[in-house]
């Protein structure tokens, strides 16, 4: 295949990974029509189907999966050298898209990472909110946020924030009504606030522990958030029960719109890690935003 053909073939795999002409399309600077030309003359040239189309999604038939399988990885090889080589000139710079939570992207990444970003202008930071615990590689992140125990095997990770505890609050005018907690078991006569996660459109499972004894809560309720800063404000205005960061809600506690319940059931977490893989350690730029976010630990 002609050299000046390479283009359609990160089209191509641009396409498969995203499953959508129109990510891709965005993704590549092109428009969608140009995209799709591209990719049919691509499988004409090959005589075989690379994709299949439906009106709601595209994937991979099974030579594209072979295909994908085969220069994605090499793509990738040549995106960290190239990003290697950036880091050769005087000021480091690059793009480090990082894939966390919304909870760790404001109360941990962003105070860190403001001072930096002044200190390092060539350097550009993506933060994306996400509790799918997204499989970083597949997914062509940098690095990702997660709590110790949930670090992916293989990956190499570095501590960037204290132990982490969730607890159990509500509001005064919810107690009100509502006798308060003392199991995991009674939380089933509650109403609760759940979170959404994007795995399979499931809610987040409750974690609790006490005397070595580890239980897992399915809660139901009325109001369900994928931010935990929504289900922060929903359960101050009433609506029921919160598993909730306690650094976010202390101070609410503080000043009496929260109390908080169940407390020798909440255990302390392992806290938040940044993990990537080996492949990316050797770039400068993201060297130096691991740097800037174990500061102070």
């Amino acid at each position: 295949m002609p050299r000046d053909n390479l283009n359609d073939l990160v089209a191509f795999v641009t396409v498969a990974r995203e499953k959508s002409f129109t990510r891709a399309a965005a993704q590549l600077g092109v428009s969608q029509s140009a995209l799709s030309h591209t990719i049919r003359s691509l499988e004409s040239r090959l005589g075989m189907r690379l994709l299949t189309r439906t009106t709601r999604s595209v994937s991979a038939t099974d030579v594209g999966e072979r295909l994908l399988a085969t220069l994605a990885p090499r793509f990738d090889e040549i995106y960290s050298e190239l990003a290697a080589l950036n880091d050769l000139r005087d000021k480091p710079s690059g793009v480090i898209r990082i894939s966390a939570t919304d909870y760790a992207i404001n109360q941990l990444l962003w105070p860190k990472l403001e001072h930096f970003l002044h200190e390092y202008p060539d350097i550009t930071v993506e933060l994306i909110s996400d509790y799918g615990l997204t499989d970083i590689v597949a997914n062509r992140y940098d690095a990702g946020i997660r709590l110790g125990e949930q670090v992916t095997n293989g990956m190499i990770s570095a501590r960037i924030g204290p132990d982490l505890r969730f607890v159990v609050v509500g509001s005064p005018a919810y107690f009100a009504s509502h006798p308060k907690p003392e199991t995991p078991q009674d939380l089933l006569q509650h109403r609760c606030i759940n979170l959404r996660l994007p795995t399979h459109g499931g809610f987040y499972v409750w974690e609790f522990a006490k005397d070595g004894r580890e239980v897992k809560a399915r809660v139901e309720g009325q109001v369900i958030f994928n931010s935990v800063y929504q289900i922060r404000s929903a359960a101050v205005s009433g609506f029921g029960l919160a598993h909730i960061p306690e650094d976010i809600v202390a101070p609410l506690i503080a000043e009496g719109k929260l109390i908080q319940v169940m407390d020798e059931w909440c255990p302390v977490w392992d806290g938040l890690h940044i993990y990537y893989p080996s492949r990316r350690e050797s770039s400068r730029a993201l060297a130096l935003v691991v740097k800037a976010l174990r500061a102070g630990i």
